[in-house]
């Protein structure tokens, strides 16, 4: 499939567009595009861009995941993860980090802060009834099924 992509601002030219990693890779890898560092404090929350904004065809979303090297290894988590870029948004992509660990987390220009991963779905219509098919698990929730 191939995905219309935009820089928003040419001053940024320098970081790379998001990109596959390895060969088997799920998740394109997406970059800092900050002037400056920037820190999240234990426990805070930043929005950092990425200069980026992308045209997809309807059925599609990306969706935004957190990079699992950063959540073992410093605490970091794409909030809302993961997240949706709808296929009728045109603006630009940017991450939502979450510092859930002890220390300072400090992300420099052009450094990978998640991964996109792109998926198709369908809208669906909703049929009001009075009544759903009973089923063996019925309203159990919640850890009913165990550990």
């Amino acid at each position: 499939m191939l995905v219309r992509i935009v820089r928003i601002d040419q001053k940024y030219k320098d970081i790379p567009l998001p990109r596959y990693i390895t060969v088997g890779a799920a998740g394109m890898d997406v970059f800092a595009a900050i002037d400056e560092q920037m820190t999240i404090e234990p426990l805070s929350t930043a929005l950092v861009p990425t200069n980026i904004a992308i045209e997809l065809e309807p059925g599609y979303e990306c969706q935004v995941r957190t990079r699992s090297g950063l959540a073992i290894n410093y605490g970091i988590f794409a909030l809302n993860a993961p997240g949706t870029i709808d296929s009728d948004y045109r603006g630009e992509i940017r991450i939502i980090l979450s510092n859930f660990g002890k220390e300072p987390f400090t992300i420099k220009r052009g450094d990978r802060i998640a991964q996109l991963v792109f998926a198709k779905y369908e809208q669906v219509s909703f049929v009001e009834v009075t009544k759903l098919e009973d089923t063996a698990r019925g309203t159990a929730g919640f850890g009913s099924s165990g550990l």
